[in-house]
């Protein structure tokens, strides 16, 4: 990205403040946001002028950009609390998974979504205005921002019904230190979201989180 945005985050959790350091690294304005924005005053501080704080609504409406950085489990929720309007034909960043409530399963983590089905669909069905692109949804926060590896630059799967939006993201993975690997229409978040699963298992199994995904080439 060339000129500067105003990027819109819904959440405050690790990924919102990763996603959003790397934001403001690069010169653009971030609104993070909560119910309780007290709880981001530390963050707000650290980020100075160009890192503000408000409720769900306030920072769908502020950004130009949106990244949907909460659970799985209650993406829906946070898009109806922060008005789906506000979503209407803007780049909506997803690197929700649809994680469910169970442990995992020797290392596997289950999912609540059917293998002819995603997330991502689902909520582009419901909110058809939006832009959604699939991103950010199988590496952990640590590395979301530039990625150092042996191996260079790793591979960031993407998919999104919107050309425009995943040129935007494309962008943004650049300036991120990602290679874009564009997978296609929403359909392909049915295979991107189970990713998660795949990165998580040597964690889970082995403590061992200090790992991405690269598409080798001939």
């Amino acid at each position: 990205m060339v000129n500067q945005k105003k990027i819109g985050i819904i959440g405050s959790g690790l990924v919102a403040k990763v996603l959003g350091n790397g934001f403001l690294a690069l010169g653009h304005t971030v609104m993070l946001s909560s119910r309780d924005i007290t709880k981001l005053s530390d963050w707000k501080e650290k980020g100075k002028e160009n890192a503000l704080v408000g409720s769900f609504k306030e920072a769908a409406e502020f950004g130009e950009i949106l990244v949907l950085a909460v659970s799985g489990r209650i993406a829906t929720e946070a898009i109806e609390s922060a008005g789906p309007q506000y979503f209407n034909g803007k780049t909506v960043i997803d690197p929700t998974n649809p994680i469910s409530e169970n442990p995992p399963v020797n290392g596997v983590l289950g999912f609540f979504t059917g293998a002819d089905e995603s997330l991502m669909e689902i909520l582009q069905a419901r909110y058809p205005e939006a832009n959604f692109v699939k991103a950010f949804n199988s590496v952990g926060n640590a590395y979301m921002v530039n990625p150092s590896f042996k191996e260079g630059k790793p591979s960031m799967f993407i998919c999104g019904n919107n050309d425009e939006a995943k040129m935007e993201v494309s962008s943004i993975l650049d300036a991120f230190g990602w290679e874009t690997e564009d997978m296609g229409k929403a359909t392909a978040a049915r295979a991107i979201e189970p990713l998660c699963i795949l990165w998580c298992i040597p964690g889970f199994l082995r403590n061992e989180w200090n790992h991405a995904f690269k598409l080798v080439k001939a």
